[in-house]
């Protein structure tokens, strides 16, 4: 909160006033102490006699009168806001220049002369009172009360941070949303406190929350996910991928208990429908726009409404209507009898539609990654999310004119794209969380997609996965496609680096991820998948490292095992050129492509094991890629640079992977009796490169923290061994193999590091 003691006001030019308060805290004082002022108009005529010459436009004088006459029927708030408005508005519509290239004489001197303070306390003056009946304060007023609170936090550097620190009012605040005349104001507000708030907020200490959220219309609900975005997210420290995994696991030790984030993720799914509406919301239809000037209207729009409360403003005027008396006025019934609501451009009614179903996807994508996913998923299935998605395909989430030029972002960071963009991107990420490693995966297709999945298991004379079998055909896609076959469409449509594909990629590669399904694999093949990733990689001129890697980890798992594919990537890598280019953009940057090493690595081990077949001898025989890989010293380069450029500082959850390949790479040498002759070749190594021990002493810490790491991970164990069709049980003998004591074992990493270079890193993994 600013005050005058130590504040230079940009009206002042840098000037110490020589005040010891601002005047709510000078009323303050004087009722505790009985010294000072007694009324408002003691401050004295002095003080704004100043006025002109300070360039206050009177607002010490209006907050006096405010002080003197508050109650909860007073008008003289909606004065303070017609002058406060005009630089909220310039603030939001000219680029939101930094405080210091901006200055903001009304918010400022009203926050200097306590009227952020003043403001509080008449909005929370009925619940001090000790009468039995509250009285109830004029909805203007506290609209206007909440509208000044707002522009003096966007344009006056603290105060929506002193608010946060205030818990009683954060807490009062939800209470103010029961009024649906207050409910859009108190939104905002309450969204911006949030965001700036040191701890996070317990949804269960909000008072008859879950009595809150049903008496909310769907508008209301959908504007209250903005809300709930900030009170489930685990708070953004950064990029979670460049996290150290020891960090990480240090700071999972010291926080043994649910999070915040967690509880408030349980406290909402134990609201009566809560699901049940967002999925209604996410899933509702708007009306098309039309015209060969839509998109530059929807961007012109977009320009001017980069706040949300401008937005919202607008959207209420356009659809409230006098006298109203049902509750029910944002649905989409009323909002189409709304006369005013259709003299807005089609595009803004689109623009408002998407901005919230944004919030409402995030909301379901955060709960589908959290502790109750199994809980959340069968709720989503029940309630048809994903036939409703697939139904707003075309007409709404990917129309054919959307341009992506944007770059990709990470879970949790602020994205200040387009609102078609952000719709596309969450959209993508929800696809990404639902599919992941579980058997709902399935309602992604229709029923005759479901039915050629059984056809290809007959063919092939394998039998159907257990989940497929298992799903609700009631709960699948409708239609002649399903989501998953829409969104191969669209993902071969995208410019090359459109990090559009990234998020493509992710989403088809979340469904192929778990124990490899040939069905599954054959189903994309047979749609040209492979044929596209390998144009993207090879020949599309693609340089966007996000978009190489997503597609590298996508080609893994559709190939992985998989004779067909490779038989495939041979036809379309036809020439020593395209095998070439292909070897270069894997060998660029091995953190991106290790995935895809480790499925040729696997592929290899198993087909070297079906010599009977005469497909797989075939295909052996001619496969580039598979011959390449086949070379022990090819295998021996990919180790040591996979050991190389990691170690147990720096492992993070995106380049963990390249230590679990390596260890794929030695696993299968064990299986083969060729481990001692792997790790010679790295002691080998080593002295060539004249750093002898270097090389297996980061090993051998590697694995140590493995062991730490995944021993107490049941999650990621089990991907590793679906992932690789090797028992966790071979994984963790392996690596106890590797890190033995005993240095007459050939397969101890110890027993080839020569004494004087024992135990370079011995300390590494204290904490």
């Amino acid at each position: 909160m600013a005050t005058l003691l130590g504040c230079e006001s940009p009206c002042t030019r840098g000037k110490r006033r020589n005040y010891s308060s601002n005047i709510i805290t000078k009323f303050t004082a004087t009722k505790i102490t009985g010294q000072g002022f007694s009324r408002g108009t003691q401050v004295g005529e002095t003080t704004f006699e100043r006025d002109k010459r300070a360039k206050w436009n009177g607002i010490p004088t209006l907050l006096q009168k405010l002080y003197e006459s508050s109650h909860p029927n007073s008008d003289l708030s909606h004065l303070l806001l017609s002058q406060l408005s005009v630089e909220a508005m310039s603030f939001v519509t000219e680029d939101r220049k930094t405080a210091q290239e901006s200055t903001f004489p009304n918010t400022y001197t009203f926050d200097l002369f306590g009227g952020v303070d003043l403001l509080v306390e008449i909005l929370m003056r009925p619940t001090l009172t000790m009468q039995k009946k509250k009285p109830k304060m004029n909805d203007d007023l506290v609209k206007d009360c909440l509208s000044v609170l707002y522009n003096c936090c966007i344009c006056t550097e603290g105060v929506t941070k002193s608010l946060a620190a205030r818990d009683d009012f954060v807490l009062f605040l939800f209470t103010l949303m029961t009024n649906k005349k207050t409910f859009l104001q108190t939104a905002t507000l309450i969204e911006d406190i949030l965001g700036v708030k040191k701890e996070m907020i317990q949804l269960e200490g909000i008072p008859n929350l879950s009595g809150l959220v049903q008496s909310f219309d769907q508008q209301q609900l959908a504007n209250f996910c903005r809300i709930l975005s900030v009170t489930i997210s685990e708070p953004d420290v950064g990029n979670d991928d460049k996290h150290t995994l020891l960090a990480k696991n240090a700071q999972q030790k010291r926080n043994a208990s649910p999070s915040r984030a967690e509880v408030n993720q349980v406290t909402l799914l134990s609201i009566p429908g809560f699901i049940e509406r967002l999925c209604k919301l996410a899933t509702r239809k708007v009306s098309e726009a039309t015209g060969a000037n839509f998109l530059q209207e929807l961007e012109d729009w977009y320009t001017w409404l980069d706040n949300a409360l401008v937005l919202d403003a607008l959207m209420q005027m356009a659809t409230e209507e006098p006298e109203q008396s049902s509750t029910e006025s944002s649905d989409e019934s009323s909002l189409a009898t709304s006369p005013l609501r259709h003299r807005l451009p089609q595009s803004m009614k689109i623009v408002h539609e998407i901005m919230y179903k944004v919030e409402v996807l995030y909301v379901l994508c955060v709960l589908l990654m959290g502790r109750q996913r199994n809980q959340v998923h069968k709720m989503l299935a029940e309630f048809r999310l994903i036939p409703g998605l697939n139904n707003l395909f075309d007409k709404l989430i990917w129309r054919k004119y959307t341009v992506s030029n944007h770059v990709v972002h990470g879970q949790n960071e602020n994205c200040d794209c387009s609102p078609e963009i952000s719709f596309k991107i969450q959209f993508l990420r929800l696809l990404q969380s639902f599919s992941d490693h579980h058997e709902n995966k399935y309602l992604l297709l229709n029923s005759q997609e479901l039915n050629e999945l059984s056809a290809i298991s007959m063919k092939a004379n394998i039998p159907e996965v257990e989940a497929l079998v298992n799903t609700d055909r009631s709960l699948v896609c409708d239609g002649k496609k399903g989501l998953l076959t829409r969104l191969l469409t669209v993902m071969k449509r995208e410019p090359p680096d459109s990090s559009f594909r990234f998020w493509q990629a992710r989403a088809v590669e979340s469904f192929l991820r778990g124990a490899t399904s040939y069905a599954d694999q054959m189903f994309l093949l047979k749609r040209g998948l492979l044929e596209h990733i390998l144009f993207c990689i090879i020949d599309s001129g693609c340089t966007s490292r996000d978009v190489l890697q997503s597609y590298f980890d996508l080609l893994g798992e559709l190939m992985k095992f998989n004779i067909d594919a490779f038989k495939r990537f041979n036809k379309y890598v036809n020439t020593p050129e395209k095998f070439q280019m292909f070897l270069t953009q894997i060998n660029s940057s091995l953190v991106d492509s290790n995935m895809l090493v480790r499925c040729i690595v696997l592929s290899l081990d198993r087909f070297e094991s079906q010599t009977e077949d005469v497909k797989v001898v075939e295909v052996l025989s001619e496969c580039c890629l598979l011959s390449y890989m086949a070379r022990v010293e090819n295998r021996l380069s990919f180790l040591f640079r996979l050991v190389n450029i990691i170690n147990v500082q720096t492992l993070t959850q995106e380049n963990v992977s390249c230590l679990n390949t390596s260890l794929v790479i030695l696993m299968l040498a064990r299986r083969k009796a060729k481990l001692p002759f792997y790790l010679n070749a790295l002691r080998e190594k080593e002295y060539a490169e004249k750093y002898p021990g270097c090389l297996l002493n980061n090993f051998h810490n590697l694995l140590r923290f493995w062991q730490r790491h995944y021993l107490n991970k049941d999650k990621d164990s089990t991907c590793l061994e679906n992932s690789s069709c090797i028992p966790f049980s071979y994984w963790k003998e392996t690596v106890s193999v590797l890190l033995g004591s005993d240095r007459t074992s050939l397969c101890a990493i110890a027993s080839y590091i020569d004494e004087p270079f024992m135990d370079l890193d011995r300390d590494l993994l204290e904490d």
